[in-house]
């Protein structure tokens, strides 16, 4: 009898860590923004998910054209007592830069249907001052402000004047716990899934992604742009949850200046960008500046100052498609969708 209990006790032994290596993943969760447009509605403004640090939530806005938390001091409980160095993060499109402490804190994100996650303790920026570049577009110098909140999710970002954006700071790519097979994220109008699986990807047409040569990180997305027909010029593209408006470098623009934020299209200009993947594009659209409105088009396009070919699509191409990132894999894959 000794014997068979011994027997007994050591096959359960075994049986734990097998059952616990043999466990299936988790499954991707789906975050609902808490400014959903209805389920046809076109989006119109930057989409918002709840953030906490072990106190009240905030809402930040969700940004694919950032890389990391950064939140007013005030939003994180016993600030003063985390350590972390002194850092910043500066926004290209607005003209702001945040300054703070990297301090290193777990944070939950929580969508408007209730399901939350929270990461790993990452560094997260504690702003406590406002800054300006020269001529920024939307910018004022603030002391402790107290409504800073971006989620910054997103890849490549550190040669945008953002060196301390690594994808360690990405929220989407810590969570804590079971997670799926791959890191990543699909973003639509409605909301954001987290984790990845071959389930929730197979219906998008892929990309691939080459490696960063400065930082483990993935370079940005291949894009070729036409103007008013011309030949393509190819370069890099930045699918931005957080702005309205289109930034755009594309050799010989047709300019229409004298405008406060900078040079704009002339109106009438035809813009058509196509997202290329090996066989076929994986998504492309055309616009009109200054034509009539559509989901798809910006409130406006403005011109920057870039080496080589650039546009910042703004949030409104989620309004035609929706988004992949599979950091995993290094790629990212688009898939159309309506929103009339």
């Amino acid at each position: 009898m000794t014997g068979r209990i011994i027997r007994t006790l050591c096959a359960a032994f075994w049986l734990v860590p097998v059952m616990a290596w043999a466990r299936p993943p988790a499954v991707p969760v789906f975050l609902a923004f808490l400014d959903a447009p209805h389920e046809r509605a076109p989006l119109r403004v930057p989409p918002r998910l709840l953030v906490s640090f072990g106190g009240s939530p905030v809402a930040a806005v969700m940004d694919t054209g950032s890389t990391g938390i950064v939140v007013s001091a005030s939003a994180i409980p016993d600030v003063a007592n985390l350590p972390g160095p002194s850092g910043f993060i500066e926004y290209s499109s607005s003209g702001r830069i945040e300054r703070g402490r990297w301090v290193e804190t777990p944070v939950t994100i929580r969508g408007a249907n209730g399901l939350s996650v929270t990461t790993r303790p990452i560094r997260v920026l504690a702003v406590t001052r406002v800054d300006c570049i020269p001529h920024a577009r939307n910018c004022r110098v603030r002391i402790m402000p107290r409504h800073v909140a971006m989620l910054g999710v997103g890849f490549g970002r550190e040669a945008d004047h953002q060196p301390e954006s690594t994808p360690d700071r990405n929220p989407f790519l810590t969570i804590a716990g079971p997670v799926p097979p791959w890191r990543g994220y699909i973003v639509t109008r409605r909301g954001v899934t987290l984790g990845l699986n071959q389930s929730v990807s197979h219906s998008f047409a892929m990309i691939r992604l080459v490696r960063s040569g400065r930082v483990p990180d993935w370079d940005q997305t291949p894009v070729c742009i036409a103007i008013d027909a011309a030949q393509p010029a190819c370069g890099v593209a930045l699918i931005d949850t957080g702005v309205v408006v289109m930034y755009l470098s594309v050799p010989g623009a047709p300019l229409s200046p004298g405008l406060t934020d900078g040079p704009s299209l002339r109106p009438g200009t035809r813009l058509a960008i196509s997202l290329p993947a090996p066989t076929r594009d994986a998504a492309s659209y055309e616009i009109t500046v200054g034509g009539p409105p559509g989901a798809l088009a910006p409130e406006r396009v403005i011109l920057v100052p870039h080496r080589g070919t650039f546009v910042n699509t703004s949030l409104r191409f989620l309004n035609g498609f929706d988004y992949l990132f599979n950091d995993s894999l290094g790629m990212v894959g688009f898939r159309p969708n309506r929103s009339d």
